[in-house]
């Protein structure tokens, strides 16, 4: 199951996004071809086989990852914090 994601993680995500999208976006292809990097090709790969603007598409994914990626490591927080 995912975790919630909270609306202050929404919040600050969406506000560091926005500070500067095309630094942000090239930053997380960069940490997620690291972390993950069959996530990483997937969506690369799904964002230039659309009609839309494949940045954006590319930037909508990065940002969901981020905000789960928060979301479990506050859930793992919270979960260690009650035992």
């Amino acid at each position: 199951m995912l975790p919630v994601v909270s609306e202050e993680n929404f919040i600050n995500i969406v506000n560091e996004i926005t500070s500067d999208i095309s630094s942000w976006r090239k930053s997380m292809i960069h940490y997620i071809k690291d972390e993950n990097p069959e996530i990483n090709s997937a969506i690369i790969e799904l964002a230039n086989k659309t009609d839309l603007d494949p940045k954006a598409v590319a930037t909508g994914a990065y940002a969901v990852y981020k905000m789960l990626e928060t979301a479990f490591e506050e859930q793992a927080f919270t979960m260690t914090d009650d035992e």
